[in-house]
C-alpha cells in the first residue's frame, strides 16, 4: 500500500473513530438527561396528588377522580396508584384491570420516602406523602413518548452526520495526504532519472525546512560522495593500468630485445638487472595495491590489541635497513638510513606508550612514513618524534627533503597521486593514501605540515582505546 493511502486511511480511521466517540458521548447524556428529567417529572407529579387529595387530615379521593375525568392526565399512559399506609388501595385511574403491587416495594417505599425505576413500559416514581396525621404512598407510572422519540431522531441524525462525515473525511484525507506526499513523490521521478552515467553534478530538490527538504539535502550529498567514489574509482582504475602496464612492458621489451640476437655476458646481465628492477617495482604496485584493499576493510575483519608504539617504531629500523639493502650481491652498498626517535617528554608508565590496534596494518603505517622520509631527504635520514597524552599518542615523522607545494598537500594522500618533487625518487604514490586509511581504520588523524626548502612532517595521533 502507498504511504498516500495509508496517511489518508489512517486520518480517516482515527477521525472516525474520534466523531463516533463523540456521538456515542452525545447520546448517552442525552439519554441520561431525559431519564433523570422525566423521573423528577414524575415524582413532581405523585407529590402533587398526594397534596391534592388530602385535605383537613382526610383523604378525599373523590376529588381526583373528577380532577382525573377533566384535564388532571396529560401524560402518556400514565397510571395512578394511591395507597393507605396499611396498603389498601385507595385509587387507581387504571380500568377493567387487576392491581398488583408487590408489598415488597409498598414496604421500601414507606420506609425510604421514595422510589424511582425505569421499566420497559416506561418509568415507575413511588412517593410516601404525609400530611399532618395522614399518610398515603402515591405511586405514578408513565412513558415518556416524546422523549423517547427525540432520542430516536437524535440518533438518527448522528448515524447521517457520522456516515457523511466519514465520506468527506476519506476525500478530505486523500487529497492532503495527496499534498503530503507530492514532495516525495516529485523526489523518487527525480532519483530514478540518475544512474552511473549522469551521476556527476546530478541534484534533487531540496527547498523548505521540513523533513522532505532535509531528506533531500542527505540525499545530494550522498549523491555528491557517490560521485566522488566514482570518480576515486575511475581514476584508480585508470592509474592502477597505467602502473601495471608501464614495468610490465619495459619487461616485455628488454626480453624481446635480449632474445632477438645474441648478446654478451655483461649485456644479458643488464637486461637482467634492469628486469629485475622493474620486476621489483611491479612486485612493489602488487603489495601497495593489495594493502590499500586490505586498509579498506572492515575494522571488524581485524584483531585489535595492546601494541606499544615505540618499540614497534625501533623495530622499523630493522625493515628499514632490509629495505634499503643492495638490489643484487656484490653492488655497491647504499648509504645506511638512519632513524634519529626521541620522547618530548619521559613516560612514567608503559601504558602511556600504549596503542590499541592492529600491529601489521601499523607496521605497514610507520614503514611507508619512514621509507618515504628516507627516500626524499638528501641525508637518508629522518627524525620520529613520540608525543602523549591522557587519551592518544602522537608520533611526528620529519624528513629533510625538498617539502611539498601548500596546493598539492590536500592531494598527497589520494591514490596514485605524485607530488612534482617526486618524479626522481622510485614510488608509485600509494603509500600515503594506505596511510591515511590505516589511521582512519584505528580512529586516529594524520596531517602534514611542510615549507618548500625545509622538509616535510607527518603527525600520526592515535587514541590509547580504540572505540
Amino acid at each position: 500500500m502507498k504511504i498516500k493511502y495509508k496517511i489518508a486511511l489512517s486520518y480517516s480511521i482515527s477521525a472516525f473513530v474520534l466523531l463516533n466517540t463523540f456521538a456515542i458521548l452525545a447520546y448517552y447524556f442525552s439519554a441520561q438527561s431525559r431519564k433523570a428529567e422525566y423521573l423528577e417529572r414524575l415524582e413532581y407529579r405523585a407529590r402533587s396528588i398526594a397534596n391534592v387529595i388530602i385535605e383537613d387530615d382526610y383523604v378525599k379521593v373523590d376529588l381526583l377522580r373528577k380532577i382525573d375525568k377533566t384535564t388532571f392526565q396529560d401524560l402518556y399512559k400514565e397510571t395512578i396508584l394511591v395507597y393507605n399506609p396499611s396498603y389498601d388501595l385507595l385509587y387507581s385511574n387504571v380500568k377493567d384491570t387487576a392491581i398488583r403491587t408487590s408489598r415488597h416495594l409498598l414496604d421500601y417505599i414507606k420506609k425510604n420516602g421514595e422510589y424511582s425505576h425505569e421499566r420497559d413500559n416506561g418509568e415507575l416514581v413511588g412517593v410516601y406523602y404525609t400530611e399532618g396525621n395522614v399518610s398515603v404512598i402515591v405511586l405514578v407510572t408513565s412513558f415518556d413518548k416524546y422523549g423517547f422519540q427525540n432520542l430516536q431522531n437524535l440518533r438518527q441524525i448522528l448515524i447521517i452526520e457520522i456516515i457523511v462525515a466519514v465520506i468527506l473525511l476519506v476525500v478530505i484525507g486523500y487529497f492532503f495526504a495527496e499534498r503530503l506526499v507530492q514532495p516525495i513523490d516529485k523526489l523518487v521521478r527525480q532519483v530514478q532519472t540518475i544512474n552511473a552515467n549522469n551521476l556527476q553534478g546530478s541534484t534533487v530538490d531540496a527547498k523548505g525546512k521540513d523533513e522532505i527538504a532535509q531528506l533531500g539535502a542527505n540525499f545530494n550529498t550522498m549523491l555528491q560522495r557517490l560521485s566522488n567514489a566514482f570518480d576515486l574509482q575511475k581514476s584508480f582504475v585508470s592509474n592502477a593500468s597505467h602502473e601495471l602496464r608501464t614495468p610490465l612492458a619495459s619487461i616485455i621489451s628488454q626480453l624481446q630485445v635480449a632474445l632477438s640476437k645474441e648478446r654478451s655476458k655483461e649485456v644479458y646481465q643488464d637486461i637482467l638487472t634492469s628486469v629485475l628492477e622493474d620486476a621489483e617495482h611491479l612486485s612493489d604496485l602488487s603489495n601497495g595495491l593489495l594493502q590499500l584493499a586490505q586498509s579498506g576493510l572492515d575494522e571488524q575483519q581485524f584483531v585489535f590489541t595492546e601494541v606499544r608504539i615505540d618499540e614497534l617504531l625501533l623495530d622499523m629500523g630493522n625493515l628499514i635497513k632490509l629495505k634499503h639493502a643492495p638490489p643484487v650481491p656484490g653492488a655497491e652498498p647504499l648509504k645506511a638510513p638512519r632513524v634519529d626517535i626521541r620522547f618530548l617528554k619521559v613516560p612514567e608508565h608503559d601504558t602511556e606508550l600504549i596503542c590499541e590496534g592492529n600491529e601489521s596494518l601499523l607496521k605497514i603505517l610507520f614503514l611507508n612514513l619512514l621509507d618515504n622520509a628516507l627516500k626524499f631527504s638528501p641525508d637518508n635520514t629522518t627524525f620520529v618524534t613520540i608525543d602523549f597524552s591522557s587519551n592518544s599518542i602522537q608520533v611526528l615523522v620529519k624528513d629533510n627533503g625538498r617539502g611539498i607545494p601548500p596546493e598539492e598537500q590536500v592531494k598527497i594522500f589520494e591514490p596514485f597521486y605524485r607530488g612534482t618533487n617526486s618524479h626522481q625518487v622510485r614510488g608509485h604514490g600509494l603509500g600515503l593514501s594506505i596511510c591515511k586509511k590505516i589511521v582512519q581504520l584505528h580512529n586516529g588523524q594524520i596531517s602534514v605540515a611542510s615549507v618548500e626548502g625545509q622538509g616535510s612532517t607527518f603527525t600520526v595521533i592515535l587514541p590509547h582505546r580504540h572505540q
